[in-house]
């Protein structure tokens, strides 16, 4: 084995193990990192007559951002399409198409070109792309709820399970959550997902494929709701800091049932790994959540004497876990993790910006998504060294231009102490090149912009929020 050969591999059993750190393995929650062995090619099956695109698609496509609607189920299924398209059957032979793992962004595998328009890189991101990947579902999980959550995929998205259209997502930096349940079975099952990144869609380069990490969560049908705790400390002081708590818990059983939901606080090191034991509780609170239909427990609890999340260098970004429980006659059937900071924030108009009561001037960068000559494919060690090089430089504060970052810049603008400004669009109606944003705004306004608030609104880092560039 060459010397090249162990430092890839090396590097690549250190990113495994930075995107599969897993909760508690004793919940009965599991999220399920599902990057691993994927087929991949580009381009539609030859003589395919059905329309794929997303006008074709848009009624089926629509109904995954219902959650994210002010009026729920505003959408409904517009119907079946793609079923007899060769590349979405269980039995199609995938065998000879490309093996490889996500993140994967294949633009930045191509070659230099002027076609693709904008300042994009001159790189091929656009195009139409094909990833299937079996899926082998226990007899136990029999009676879960099975969902596929996808980071990011660049772009207009769409997702069959067992030749069967299940939804997808257009706007390629958004997180999204599809529920298999209704088309999953114990056994062998298959995913197709169809990618259609147009040219002249972006002026920086955003590259293709399924850039950001990919999970199979599985829950029982009474769980916490996706991105479903909302969590705020609005009385902060040496001695004590008040924490307030909203969970929304779905039931996605078909009767009415009864469930009580708890939550213990416990404080993370550097690591984000708990130490000790509780620091405080939230009293639990009885629901009574009809079936298919939610309900919402809200609660506080005192942390004393709490350390607070501020921005190095003169601060430390301490944080701590809310962990929640969802019980039903006694037993736990779900378990949910809340990371968060104690800390608070003034914008002063002659003053200026203050943390914690400290003044503080933001030192902030524009940071677009991608990573330079690694392109687009999210790289956990990457993103990492890209901000302790920002530290060194002074920076102290980050703009996500101009779209909802990877969930794990977040996660390391926690850990690290960097102030963010969380951004949605770049656009909205107006566009700025011919197939940005603008062509979405309409539609899909709204569930992007909750997605955002919903997805981030825990991070301590997220001290501004952006509705567009």
């Amino acid at each position: 084995m060459t010397k090249k050969l162990v430092i890839v591999v090396l590097v690549a059993v250190i990113l495994q193990s930075a995107v599969s750190k897993s909760p508690n393995p004793a919940s009965p929650r599991q999220r399920i990192s599902i990057n691993d062995d994927w087929r991949f090619i580009k381009n539609d099956p030859p003589g395919i007559t059905e329309d794929l695109s997303y006008t074709a698609l848009k009624g089926s496509i629509l109904p995954t951002g219902n959650e994210l609607l002010k009026d729920h189920g505003f959408f409904t299924m517009g119907g079946t399409h793609g079923e007899k398209v060769a590349y979405v059957q269980a039995a199609f032979e995938d065998s000879s198409w490309r093996r490889l793992d996500l993140p994967h962004d294949w633009g930045v595998e191509g070659q230099f070109s002027s076609a693709g328009g904008g300042g994009t890189g001159r790189l091929p991101f656009y195009g139409i792309g094909w990833y299937r990947k079996k899926l082998t579902i226990p007899a136990s999980d029999a009676g879960k709820s099975i969902f596929l959550d996808v980071d990011g995929a660049m772009s207009y998205a769409a997702v069959w399970c067992n030749g069967q259209l299940v939804g997808g997502w257009p706007y390629g930096y958004s997180s999204w959550r599809l529920d298999l349940t209704p088309y999953i079975k114990p056994g062998e099952n298959q995913l197709a997902i169809r990618l259609d990144n147009p040219a002249n869609s972006s002026r920086w380069y955003p590259g293709g494929g399924i850039y950001r990490n990919v999970w199979l969560v599985k829950t029982s049908p009474v769980h916490v709701a996706h991105w479903g705790t909302y969590l705020t400390t609005p009385e902060i002081s040496a001695a004590s800091a008040r924490v307030h708590l909203k969970i929304t818990v779905d039931n996605n059983s078909s009767s009415r049932v009864n469930a009580s939901v708890s939550t213990r606080i416990f404080a993370l090191n550097a690591e984000g790994e708990r130490t000790g034991s509780a620091v405080s509780s939230v009293s639990s609170v009885d629901l009574q959540i009809a079936a298919k239909q939610s309900a919402q427990a809200e609660g506080e609890g005192i942390v004393r004497n709490p350390k607070l999340w501020g921005p190095a260098p003169r601060q430390k970004p301490d944080r701590y876990v809310a962990v929640t429980q969802v019980l039903q006659n006694g037993k736990i059937v779900d378990e949910y993790e809340t990371p968060f900071g104690i800390r608070s924030l003034k914008f002063d108009p002659n003053k200026g910006f203050f943390i914690n009561g400290e003044h503080v001037k933001l030192n902030g960068v524009c940071d677009h998504h991608d990573l330079g000559a690694l392109g687009s494919a999210i790289n956990y060690r990457a993103l990492q060294r890209q901000l302790e090089m920002l530290a060194e430089m002074g920076v102290n504060a980050i703009r996500t231009s101009h779209n909802p970052p990877a969930p794990e810049l977040l996660d390391l603008a926690d850990s690290m102490g960097f102030l963010v400004m969380d951004e949605t669009f770049d656009c909205w109606l107006r566009g700025k090149t011919p197939n940005d944003y603008g062509r979405l705004f309409a539609d899909w306004h709204e569930q992007d912009s909750r997605m955002l608030v919903r997805r981030d609104r825990n991070h301590p880092s997220v001290i501004l929020w952006s509705i567009g560039n």
